[in-house]
């Protein structure tokens, strides 16, 4: 049976047996049975690499350790508001940080970044998911909108439908100015930057949606 442990665009945990390009954690989220009791423990929100140094974890969702969980890409990990890891990414969270530093010039390091990240995917009253509004024609490709109350990623004039296994629907980008925006705003500009990262920023399925 499949864990659950498959991270959407709007943050949920899911059971999928799609294994996703991108690997990360928010703290232990499971119980000593495996089972998800949290949807976060923390402000600490990662993407790592599947591989790094040939490190490996038999068993997943040990007791007491942080629960594994898996991105379908990059795109996808931004969306639901993760950003890359500073031990097994560092090229990337350097990079990361010089362009994070050009939105917010006051805010120095992994604390400050992943409080502004919390505030602005997590309503901090309700603990709920936040989404945002936003020009849908300014959106860079890899940022995630909501149609029709599921995900789909901007791309070109287009927009993607997201699924565990990948993107399999094309639609055209509506020609409407405002979006429900999914990916926190701080990280749609660096998602405006041109960003290059060390894993997959989108699936080859979006390559023949």
């Amino acid at each position: 049976m499949p864990l659950q442990n498959r991270v959407t665009p709007l943050g949920e945990l899911v059971a999928d047996p799609a294994r996703g390009l991108v690997y990360g954690n928010r703290g232990c989220l499971h119980d000593d049975a495996g089972r998800i009791r949290l949807h976060f423990n923390g402000r600490r929100w990662i993407a790592c690499r599947l591989e790094f140094r040939g490190w490996q974890r038999s068993t997943l969702l040990q007791p007491g350790r942080f629960t594994e969980l898996f991105f379908l890409d990059e795109a996808t990990a931004f969306a639901a508001g993760h950003r890359p890891c500073a031990l097994c990414r560092r090229e990337d969270y350097v990079r990361f940080g010089e362009i994070w530093h050009e939105l917010h010039a006051h805010q120095i390091g992994a604390d400050a970044i992943d409080a502004q990240l919390h505030a602005e995917r997590i309503a901090l009253d309700t603990r709920t998911r936040r989404l945002h509004a936003a020009a849908l024609a300014g959106l860079p490709d890899g940022a995630f909108v909501l149609e029709d109350d599921a995900p789909w990623l901007v791309l070109g004039a287009s927009l993607l439908r997201w699924t565990p296994a990948g993107y399999v629907e094309r639609a055209p980008r509506p020609a409407r100015s405002r979006a429900v925006l999914v990916t926190p705003p701080s990280l749609v500009h660096i998602l405006r930057s041109g960003w290059q990262p060390l894993v997959p920023l989108l699936h080859p399925s979006a390559r023949t949606a």
